[in-house]
């Protein structure tokens, strides 16, 4: 039977010398509470509370990495649980699903999802035993006993996990109840929501109409024309920051956020609301409503987060059986400095505007990103994101962006999943290779080893806590790196 042991130094470098002082550094950052400031945990999991079903339906089914790779080496979707749009039968034994994946358990060799898994498996759950075909329905038993612990309901993990903050991400027309059941409950402060009105700003993605529709019912403004559909907008922000929000989450083919005149964005907005509209003026139309949300932004503080450069749902068919976040999201060439010169000539330097920048195009992070963020005051660079949130993905972003950024014009880490009980693990994987990077300076007296402590703990905590300050903080809510984050508490 294959044992799980978890090597306490894993991926921290290879070396006695350097090891040594990213252990150090490691260590005082270990039980830093957690930000989890960009994620996609619903609401919903937190307000009901109840406990998770079985191992499948919270390890398997519902996280795209793990989907993804199994479906590249010919496992259907549908033999993995994943439910069908027109509701046609799928697997529903979860353990027949888990069987599947432990059989296939070789194939995550190397990846960051085998990291998060184990470290799910033996830090979280507290089990010493590998997945693999001949352990498979002992695992499955062990696991399914833990999870009916009273320690194991969502809340509970909370504590457990060191999670000071979680921010959901929530559509623009969402009723955010299940966030007012969490306030009722005292958990307001602590699980809040994010704005992402992506559904409403592609005018001609398929609903659009309808999603219009549900804005104004649920706005109780009236969008029949493009001014009642923006005021529509700052209304949703308005009720967003009500209920706790900090941020904006903006999901675009490209990052182009150019200003249309007025009269062209009616125009384009009144055809769309006719039913045709050519998919260049759409993509103008996006670019423009990327900029007024940069201006609402600059007016209610919400901080804007941008990840542009992803071709959504590249195979139609699995689209149009299983739905959107199947795994079929692949990357393209990104641009920013041209795209975003509009947003940042007219809002780069204002003190009440904050923009976080993502990108899966590593090739911009020394070229363009890095120089943005290292000149305009607005800019922070959000964490190596997706397909990038991985040990080797995470030590180019640093080696790639410190010398023209530094450390203080970035974000800290976001986890980005959908996947509860990956968090802490992401966390933590984020945690030691910022611990080797630092320890490499060290070795190399380019830093002291107090100077690289301190800027751990900056990147673990201080950044993220400083990046995504409460709504209407503004450029107090940043501070200065070398004061206001000098310290915890």
């Amino acid at each position: 039977m294959a044992q799980l042991r978890l090597h306490p130094d894993r991926a921290l470098p290879a070396g006695d010398d350097i090891r040594a002082v990213a252990r150090r550094i490691y260590q005082s950052t270990k039980g830093l509470p957690l930000l989890c400031m960009h994620g996609h945990v619903e609401a919903a999991v937190f307000a009901d509370d109840e406990g998770f079903s079985d191992p499948a339906h919270l390890l398997v089914v519902p996280d795209h990495y793990v989907t993804r790779m199994l479906m590249s080496q010919g496992v259907p979707l549908a033999d993995l649980g994943v439910p069908r749009v027109d509701g046609e039968a799928v697997e529903t034994d979860p353990r027949q699903i888990w069987r599947r994946f432990c059989a296939h358990w070789h194939l995550f060799r190397g990846t960051p999802s085998r990291y998060w898994l184990e470290h799910e498996i033996a830090e979280v759950l507290k089990i010493d035993i590998a997945p693999g075909p001949d352990t498979a329905d002992l695992l499955y038993d062990l696991i399914q006993a833990r999870l009916a612990e009273p320690g194991f309901r969502p809340r509970a993990l909370l504590d457990t996990f060191n999670i000071e903050l979680i921010s959901t991400t929530d559509p623009a027309t969402s009723t955010l109840d299940d966030h007012a059941r969490l306030a009722a409950a005292g958990f307001g402060a602590r699980v809040i929501p994010t704005f992402r009105p992506d559904a409403l700003t592609h005018v001609n993605a398929g609903g659009w109409a309808g999603r219009v529709r549900q804005l104004q019912e649920i706005s109780g403004v009236d969008t029949g024309d493009y001014d009642g559909f923006l005021a529509a907008l700052r209304s949703r922000r308005e009720a967003f920051v009500l209920a706790g929000a900090r941020a904006t989450d903006h999901g675009h083919l490209t990052a182009a956020a150019e200003p249309l005149p007025p009269a062209e964005a009616r125009r384009i907005y009144r055809e769309a609301c006719q039913g045709g509209v050519s998919a260049e003026a759409a993509a103008a139309f996006a670019g423009h409503l990327l900029f007024e949300m940069a201006r609402m932004s600059c007016d209610d503080g919400l901080v804007m987060q941008i990840h542009p450069g992803v071709l959504r749902d590249h195979d139609d068919a699995i689209h149009a059986a299983f739905g959107s976040d199947r795994g079929f999201d692949i990357p393209v060439t990104a641009e920013f400095t041209r795209a975003l010169r509009p947003m940042l000539n007219a809002f780069g330097r204002d003190p009440n505007f904050r923009l976080v920048l993502f990108t899966v195009d590593e090739s911009v992070y020394s070229r363009e990103l890095a120089p943005i963020a290292g000149v305009y005051p607005s800019v922070r660079l959000g964490a190596p994101w997706w397909f990038l949130d991985s040990p080797d993905g995470m030590r180019r972003f640093r080696e790639l962006v410190t010398e023209t950024a530094g450390f203080y014009n970035t974000s800290g880490f976001v986890d980005d999943t959908r996947a509860f009980l990956s968090i802490p693990a992401r966390h933590d994987l984020a945690r030691r290779i910022d611990a080797g990077y630092l320890a490499r300076l060290v070795v190399e007296h380019r830093l002291s080893e107090e100077e690289a402590v301190e800027t751990a703990a900056d990147l673990a905590y201080r950044l993220p806590q400083q990046a995504y300050a409460p709504a209407g903080a503004g450029a107090a809510g940043r501070g200065d790196a070398g004061t206001e984050v000098s310290g915890l508490g």
